[in-house]
Formats: structure tokens, C-alpha cells, sequence
């Protein structure tokens, strides 16, 4: 466990706020120069055990609010929402109570032998603390309704009042079709966010996803983590989901199938065609499922840096990162889910490049937004998107940061995502002027670009991406990238630390980068656009 010493803290904070006040430059010198000094002191205490690993809804999610719109004020930095830093995201605290409740899954007239967190987990998905089952399992394949690819797995069968039991992912590509679902990348359509999405649609009590580490693109010990003995949430506001919501492991799904006189790996073999049918299962879900609920006001952190155009200065180009994590957890040994890389990396990028931006503005506005509950399903820019602070008919783009380069600096730069729209090209300038080139783009195996708070502005017609640490690195390259890939067994666990040692070149080129791209965009003669026939390509939400 990572310790500061109350002196180390303060030590922190001097340094920050002293950054914050540069001695006077003239204006050849005062550029928009992303430092490593308080990149590096705000990393160092975001992601210290004084913040408790910024959970939503607990003592260090209040702390870190608290923190970043001091800082902000310390930089000049005028409040995004009115006279205020804050925006308030209502959500819901769901977390379920295995010992207290009685749900088995039945098949051939015998209980499953499994336990929760282990096996399977499951939690409400409609902030209800009491639910009672006597459901019919019904396997629905992938789960997917798609008329673009002319595809509905839930054709024939009336699922409403059942419990669904899916695949995760999306159907892979056949020498057919190399190209059904994005060939081998995945699509909105393979992520779990989608598939409660719309067996809730459909009308289903609920949802149990089938796990596997290929198909999830993370391990079991992720799901456990995030559903097993913690406090999950939702926005308390809007749609909620079905009633249950839930994973099983592969194993787990095996002993049910054989249990119900099914052959689960003919029965994924069929799901891979547009002829799958529902199949019902001769299993049940019966007893009831218990969970504390609470509402939890938490908030996103707007700050602004007006822009100097008379006209232009009434658009924003928007700079995000997510500054929860998983917060503490458990009650020995080191309960605290620092999330040093996710994503205290990226809230301290955005406070050193709003730094910088202060200094030299732009043409048009740029506002630095911190959001939360991202660990929790990208809760907080969702409630932006659905109340933006900024109209988003004029908000250029947003440029996300999440899970920055700790290893040392590149020559390339990921800005996948960014090919849907305009901003790619401005992407390659801005990488070509840093010595840089964009990273050769790979399938999107685990739907990242679905999966980081980018993804909500997307949906609302803003072009959108996260940016990405490159693969090419200067210093050492072997053992920079062992060292990156070895991150992959810290991801989402207490291991997440702070290291003082750490290279933070990287971090800063891609801090640097991120600030010249989204200037390249504020400083624009127009508001870039998606391209034609992306899936995204729709006017900006007027909101």
C-alpha cells in the first residue's frame, strides 16, 4: 500500500499551488507547455491512500471533488456550472446482500452446487431492494437486435418475465462475411452495457452474462471486483434496467446447459448464424434477491478557460478524464483501490494541461471536465450528456484521457476513434508537429472506444475519442513494453499504486499532445464533423 506522511502531503500541495503562480514570462516563452512537476504531484497524491481510492459514494469521492475544484481555483479557471466547479450527478447505490438472499438456478429438478462471487454474481438493476423470482431461463445468444446487419436474436419467442442468459461480444466474422460486426473488432452491440440495454427492451426480468476472459477481454477477478461485496450504481434518474442483472462464469453456464439437457457449445455454434432462435432452457431462477439501496449525490467537476474569439469563444472544446476509481474494499489486509494509472493519471494530466492553458487560450473556449462514476458504467458523462453545462450543438469535440503511458515516452501516439470524423486528420498534424505518428490501428477486440466517457458525447453527435499512449518507445523498448503489458495483473486491483520511479515522459507527451490537438480545434475555422456513414454521424444533440 502506497503511504504518504502527512508532511509528504502537504509537501504535494505546495507544490501544486506554487506551480500554479509561474513567474511572469513574456509571450514568446509563456507557450502551452505541459510540465512534469505537478503532473507528477497531482498524480502522486490522487492516487495516495489519503483519497481511499476515490469511490464513488464514499469518503474519498468527496475528497477528491474537493481537491480538484481547489485546484482549479488555484489555476484561475472559471467554474463551469455557473459560479461553481460542481455538477451534480444523482445515482443510485445498489449493493446486493448474498447472505440475505436466496436466489438458486435450478436444472433437472436439482439447485446448482454454486456460491456468490465465486461463481456468479447478480444485483438489481432497477434500484429495488426486493425482488422475487420463479423465472424461466431463456439462452438468446449474443442478445443482440441489429437492423443495420440484419440481425435479431430474439426472433419467435416472447421473452418478457424471463431471465436471459447471453453471450458477451458480438458475432465473429466467417470468410463469408469478414466484415458482419466490424469484422474482429466489436461493436456497441457486443458490450454488456448494451445487452442489459435491451433485454430491458424486450422485457426481461433479467440478464445472466456468460464470462469468459476472451470474450470479456478481462478476467473473472475483474467481475468480482466490481459486483462481489462492493456498492454498484446507477443514475437515479431516467430508464432503469430489468430487475436483474448479472454474470456467471464459464463453468458455472457448462453445469447449468448439461444440467438442462443442453450442449452449450452447439448452442454457441448456432448463435453465431442470423438463423438462431431463442433457445428456452429447462432451468429456473427461484428465490429472492435482497440489496441496500441508497441515493448518492456525487458530481463532475467543470472548469473553463474562455476563449479569446468575440464570436468563437460561445464553442468549447472539451477535455475529459474520470477521477473515481473502486474506492476501499474488504476489511484486511490493503483494502484501498488506489487506481494510480485508472485514472489518477488522467485527472492529473487535465490539472497540469489546464495549467498551461490558462496561459495561452485559444480562439475558442476550453473547458477541463473531471466526471464520475465512470468505474460504475460512464454514470457521470452521461448525466453531462443528458444536462450538458455547454450546449452540445456548439461543442467542437471532447478529447478524453483515461489510463495514461507510466513507462516512458513514444513515437507514436493511439488516437483510435478518431478516423470516424475529422478530427483525424487534425490528429496526424498534431502528431506530426510533436515528431510523433499515429499508431497503426488494430481491431477494436475489446470495444474500447465503447467503453471510456468519450463514448457518451459520441452518442450525442459530438465527434469524440480517447487518446492513447503509443507502443513505439524511445528507451528500451523491450523492457518498456514487458513493463506496460505487466500492468494488465494490476488493472482493477489494489496493485493499481503510485510509483515515485516511474517515467513520466510518456504521460506528459500524451498530456502535450492532447492540449496542441484540442488548440488545433479551438484555434479551427469550423467545428469538425463526423464523416459521412459512420454509425455515429448525426447532427450535435441541440441540448
Amino acid at each position: 500500500m502506497h503511504k504518504m506522511t502527512p508532511s509528504f502531503v502537504a509537501s504535494a500541495l505546495a507544490i501544486s499551488l506554487a506551480l500554479a503562480f509561474p513567474a511572469h514570462a513574456d509571450s514568446a516563452k509563456n507557450a502551452a507547455v505541459v510540465k512534469e512537476a505537478p503532473l507528477r504531484a497531482h498524480l502522486a497524491f490522487l492516487a495516495s491512500d489519503v483519497l481511499e481510492g476515490r469511490g464513488t459514494g464514499q469518503r474519498g469521492a468527496d475528497l477528491t471533488v474537493a481537491y480538484l475544484e481547489t485546484q482549479a481555483l488555484a489555476l484561475g479557471l472559471k467554474p463551469g456550472n455557473g459560479d461553481s466547479y460542481r455538477q451534480s450527478v444523482q445515482i443510485a447505490g445498489v449493493k446486493t446482500q448474498p447472505a440475505e438472499s436466496t436466489l438458486k438456478l435450478e436444472a433437472g429438478g436439482q439447485a446448482l452446487p454454486i456460491s456468490f462471487g465465486k461463481d456468479w454474481v447478480f444485483a438489481p438493476g432497477d434500484a429495488t431492494a426486493s425482488h422475487s423470482f420463479n423465472a424461466d431461463l431463456v439462452f438468446v445468444g449474443y442478445g443482440i437486435t441489429a437492423p443495420d446487419e440484419q440481425w435479431n436474436d430474439y426472433k419467435g419467442v416472447d421473452v418478457k418475465g424471463k431471465i436471459l442468459v447471453m453471450m458477451v461480444n458480438d458475432p465473429q466474422p466467417t470468410a463469408e462475411q469478414p466484415n458482419r460486426f466490424n469484422g474482429k473488432g466489436l461493436t456497441y452491440y457486443g458490450r454488456w452495457t448494451y445487452k442489459f440495454e435491451e433485454a430491458r427492451r424486450q422485457g426481461a426480468a433479467g440478464v445472466l452474462l456468460i464470462h469468459t476472459t476472451p470474450t470479456a477481454s478481462y478476467g473473472w477477478s475483474v467481475i468480482q471486483n466490481s459486483w462481489s461485496g462492493v456498492e454498484r450504481f446507477q443514475l437515479a434518474a431516467g430508464t432503469l434496467g430489468t430487475q436483474l442483472q448479472g454474470w456467471m462464469t464459464d463453468d458455472t453456464a457448462r453445469a447449468l446447459f448439461k444440467a438442462a439437457g443442453q450442449d452449450i457449445d452447439a448452442l454457441r455454434t448456432a448463435a453465431e448464424s442470423k438463423d438462431f432462435k431463442p433457445v428456452p432452457l429447462a432451468a429456473k431462477l427461484n428465490g429472492e434477491m435482497k440489496a441496500a439501496v441508497r441515493k448518492v449525490e456525487q458530481f463532475n467537476v467543470s472548469a473553463v478557460v474562455p476563449g479569446t474569439d468575440p464570436k468563437l469563444k460561445d464553442e468549447v472544446v472539451i477535455y475529459s478524464a474520470h477521477w473515481d476509481h473502486l474506492g476501499k474494499q474488504g476489511d484486511s489486509g490493503d483494502t484501498i483501490f488506489n487506481g494510480a494509472v485508472d485514472n489518477a493519471s488522467g485527472s492529473a494530466a487535465l490539472l497540469a494541461m489546464a495549467q498551461e492553458a490558462v496561459r495561452a487560450p485559444a480562439k475558442r473556449s476550453q473547458m477541463f471536465l473531471w466526471v464520475a462514476a465512470e468505474e460504475q458504467g460512464l454514470l457521470g458523462s452521461a448525466a453531462y450528456a443528458a444536462s450538458p453545462l455547454w450546449p452540445l450543438a456548439k461543442t467542437a469535440a471532447n478529447l478524453n484521457l483515461d489510463s495514461l503511458n507510466f513507462v516512458g515516452a513514444t513515437r507514436d501516439i493511439g488516437t483510435q476513434g478518431s478516423e470516424r470524423t475529422e478530427l483525424g486528420k487534425l490528429a496526424e498534424t498534431a502528431a506530426k508537429a510533436m515528431g510523433m505518428h499515429i499508431a497503426e490501428a488494430e481491431p477494436d477486440l475489446a470495444g474500447g472506444y465503447f467503453r471510456s466517457d468519450h463514448f457518451n458525447f459520441a452518442k450525442n453527435g459530438v465527434p469524440a475519442f480517447s487518446i492513447e499512449s503509443g507502443r513505439e518507445y524511445i528507451k528500451d523498448p523491450a523492457g518498456a513494453k514487458a513493463k506496460a503489458d505487466a500492468y494488465g495483473k494490476r488493472y482493477h486491483q489494489v496493485s493499481d499504486e503510485y510509483d515515485a520511479s516511474w517515467d513520466l515522459s510518456g504521460m506528459v507527451q500524451t498530456a502535450q499532445y492532447t492540449l496542441n490537438l484540442g488548440r488545433l480545434i479551438a484555434n479551427g475555422a469550423k467545428l469538425p464533423e463526423w464523416k459521412a456513414g459512420d454509425a455515429f454521424a448525426k447532427p450535435r444533440n441541440a441540448k
